[in-house]
């Protein structure tokens, strides 16, 4: 009889196991694993979101207008990789900001020698759009920042906009 109830045990504790183990394989990731995504056999494609170059937007907040102010600048220096400030701001005059708004560091430093980075901005419904353009500044860059106390966009001397 102990013999009998050893055994029975013994059959109760693989049979939990086995129970175990199958709902494991159920619950786990065997079943998962097993059974193909949708995106892993390609059946299901995302449908592309149409894009629309981005455009001057004056009604809306600088932040919306970045991407603009990006690629007029980016095409600036596709056009000139050694582009200044004039050319900054007269592309993007031409794009469609005021350029009353704008502001521009100087390409030459106090001495003479290239600047490492030329700035420049535009005051823009409150906030500015900057950007950053020069050997020393790893390449274009262009955010949105808050304006200055003076109103202006950038700090220190910038030169006048006169052409």
């Amino acid at each position: 009889m102990a013999r009998r109830l050893g055994t029975s045990a013994a059959l109760a504790i693989v049979g939990a196991a086995m129970i175990v183990g199958m709902t494991a394989c159920t619950f786990g990731g065997a079943t998962s694993s097993t059974s193909p995504s949708p995106s892993a056999t390609g059946s299901v494609s995302p449908r592309p979101t149409p894009t629309t170059p981005p455009a001057l937007r004056p009604e809306l907040p600088a932040s919306e207008n970045l991407a603009f102010f990006d690629l007029v600048n980016q095409g600036v220096v596709a056009a000139n990789g050694a582009a200044g400030g004039r050319d900054f701001i007269d592309a993007l005059v031409a794009a469609g900001f005021d350029k009353a708004a704008m502001e521009v560091t100087a390409d030459t430093t106090t001495i003479g020698d290239p600047a490492d980075s030329v700035q420049f901005a535009v005051l823009f419904q409150g906030e500015c759009l900057v950007g950053q353009y020069g050997p020393k500044s790893g390449g274009y860059h262009g955010v949105v920042r808050p304006a200055l106390g003076t109103g202006g966009c950038l700090v220190g001397q910038t030169r006048p906009i006169d052409w």
